[in-house]
């Protein structure tokens, strides 16, 4: 799954990018609804690995078959 994919999940679960103020392979996210943030690597087209994913998921206070289903 790309970065692409992930970020239109988050999206669509009502979590939203923080903007950057600099350059980098790597984006903040925060859940308004949790209060809770995390990094997600952004690699251009590069699949990210299933962990990676699945620790987003996690630290971003969702469920996991919430995200699958987005």
């Amino acid at each position: 799954m790309s970065y692409r994919d992930v970020a239109r999940k988050l999206a669509t679960l009502g979590c939203r990018e923080v903007p950057r103020k600099g350059g980098g392979s790597h984006r903040k996210w925060l859940n308004p609804a949790s209060g809770q943030s995390t990094v997600v690597p952004d690699w251009g087209s590069k699949d990210l690995k299933t962990g990676t994913v699945r620790g987003v998921v996690k630290q971003l206070g969702l469920s996991q078959i919430d995200f699958d289903a987005a």
